[in-house]
């Protein structure tokens, strides 16, 4: 069994070695895929002299997005499953084996990660509004019962997420292969996890309007035929 961690990096040259070692820290059989998405502010500087055994590092000359990077790093993953790695450390990558069980014991198809059924730290009033209301969206319209919809951390195995055909390019790569998982019927359990929210200062990019594109892919994939 192998997990494959992709971890998408931009503008990210104040954590990604950080996030790359703790990543390497777990005790699973794993391999690092980072995707440099057309970082301008020195991490592609710190990438080029990374010489770490099991960590591939993959660039983009120019940046393109979240779920861009995130396809780019599917293309290259060889692992059983894949799990996608923030590089702003507001994420555990301690708590791979735990998200893993669920499906090694036949439980379940997919996991997810919910914030909320663990320990959030430092997420606004707004950002936890947000995150409520589109989950709410795809409750309704998916008919389940999640409580974290826009978690980074997802479990998929390859095989699966590899033939969902994912399109998008930005941060709505989060709703479109949550929608496009449940449609082919996949079983979705949630394991509690911690999470600690970086402010704008302190580089996070993903801000309300996001919201919009989100809600759109939600409702786009729940009527489309595919």
């Amino acid at each position: 069994m192998k997990l494959s961690v992709i971890i998408p990096a931009y503008n990210e040259k104040d954590t990604i070695l950080q996030t790359i070692e703790r990543v390497a820290m777990v005790d699973l059989p794993i391999e690092i895929i980072v995707v440099d998405d057309g970082s301008n502010d020195g991490t592609t500087q710190l990438l080029k002299h990374l010489r770490q055994p099991g960590v591939l590092v993959v660039t983009h000359s120019q940046n393109l997005g979240k779920g861009a990077a995130v396809r780019t790093g599917l293309s290259h993953a060889t692992g059983d499953f894949v799990i996608i790695q923030d590089a702003d450390l507001e994420y555990d990558p301690s708590h791979y084996p735990r998200l893993l069980q669920p499906i090694l014991s036949g439980r379940a198809d997919v996991v997810f990660g919910s914030r909320f059924q663990g320990q959030i730290k430092r997420m606004t009033l707004i950002q936890k509004i947000g995150n409520s209301f589109l989950t709410l969206l795809t409750n309704i319209l998916y008919g389940v019962c999640l409580t974290d919809m826009e978690t980074c951390y997802k479990v998929i195995p390859l095989r699966i997420i590899q033939n969902l055909n994912l399109q998008s390019r930005g941060f709505e790569f989060e709703p479109e292969v949550t929608a496009k998982l449940l449609k082919r019927g996949c079983r979705i359990v949630e394991i509690p996890i911690p999470y600690v929210a970086r402010s704008k200062n302190e580089g996070k990019k993903i801000n309300w309007r996001h919201g919009f594109p989100a809600m759109k892919v939600l409702l786009t994939q729940r009527f489309s035929p595919d």
